[in-house]
């Protein structure tokens, strides 16, 4: 049975990914390696706890001693989503970012190449990009010009994936995907901050004129490319994910005040963060045509469904928002948290 290791899984995008390569992949071994940071959070896979094909290893990627017990067994593939994400919390302080997305990707290069590892897929971002004009897209040759600490420290590990490919021969393969969204998305990201503060009544701070504007995909597309990329990828390749649907941060915002039937003096328009890139778009053709993906779910459909899992899930945003859920790591893991 191959066993595969995923970083960063107990994340919104990991944790999603994992049950999609089990229904993918009956016959794999996982291993979800998460040093369960504020959004690293184990009751996303709650239901999997009884899976005999996934196990989970609280370690940190920056710390190679902990991290290179793992590669005693053999390891098939890396697919490496753990990394600091959020924007706003770069600009706040840079080093978490640089130390998890710089230098934790290159422990694990260095391991995953002793280890003769079959296939290394390292998930980053559009953000690596910088910001569009008004036309055009992000295509996978698009120089990168990142503008936050956080893109900084992800096309850093961008180029550091790369050059192992390059000198060692190294069978990395580069994904960048547009905005996310979904279940179990930390409720510090746009979607399911604005969510749970409709749901209460609370108003929603929308970022300078709210002319901003992103590309959406649903994170079930984004991580069947990435499969996808696991599954058909060719060595030191880039693959650009993206769902085709591009709104403004305020577009966005009045969708989900219409359908959740709330009114518009819920926006709250605020200062806008330093260095705020104008516009995203992805042209994933490439992916389209390399590795037989095209996003299927719909924005209409995907933000429905985001909409009614926040709904109903209501205990899990509170629990998140007020740290609640690591009661559940001290229960189920005790001391070793």
């Amino acid at each position: 049975m191959k066993r595969i290791i995923v970083t960063g899984g107990c994340g919104f995008i990991g944790s999603n990914f994992i049950r999609l390569f089990l229904e993918q992949e009956p016959n794999l071994q996982i291993v979800n390696v998460d040093c369960l940071t504020y959004a690293g959070n184990l009751e996303n896979l709650k239901d999997l706890e009884s899976d005999s094909r996934l196990s989970f290893a609280r370690v940190d990627i920056t710390d190679p001693e902990s991290l290179q017990n793992l590669f005693l067994e053999p390891v098939d593939s890396v697919i490496h989503f753990a990394a600091e994400s959020h924007v706003d919390r770069s600009i706040l302080d840079s080093g978490p970012f640089i130390r998890t997305n710089v230098l934790g990707t290159q422990i694990l290069l260095d391991l995953a190449k002793k280890a003769s590892v079959r296939k290394f897929v390292h998930v980053s971002t559009d953000e690596v990009y910088g910001s569009l004009g008004a036309n055009g897209f992000f295509t996978e040759t698009t120089p990168l010009a990142p503008t936050s600490p956080y893109s900084a420290s992800k096309a850093s590990s961008d180029m550091l994936v790369k050059s192992y490919c390059h000198t060692f021969g190294f069978p990395g393969v580069i994904t960048r995907c547009s905005n996310n969204y979904g279940p179990y998305q930390f409720p510090e990201k746009i979607i399911p901050l604005f969510i749970s503060n409709i749901l209460e009544d609370i108003q929603v701070p929308v970022y300078g004129d709210g002319l901003q504007i992103r590309d959406w995909i649903h994170v079930t597309d984004h991580c069947s490319g990435v499969y996808a990329a696991w599954k058909s990828g060719v060595a030191g390749e880039v693959y650009n994910f993206g769902g085709r649907c591009e709104l403004t941060n305020l577009e966005l915002t009045t969708t989900l005040l219409n359908l959740m039937d709330k009114p518009k003096s819920l926006i709250k328009f605020v200062q806008d963060r330093p260095g705020h890139d104008r516009r995203y778009a992805i042209d994933c053709a490439k992916a389209e045509a390399g590795l037989g993906w095209k996003p299927v779910i719909s924005f209409q459909k995907g933000i429905a469904d985001t909409i009614r899992w926040y709904q109903e899930n209501r205990e899990w945003v509170a629990r998140v928002k007020s740290g609640a859920y690591r009661e559940y790591y001290q229960q189920q893991y005790g001391s070793r948290l």
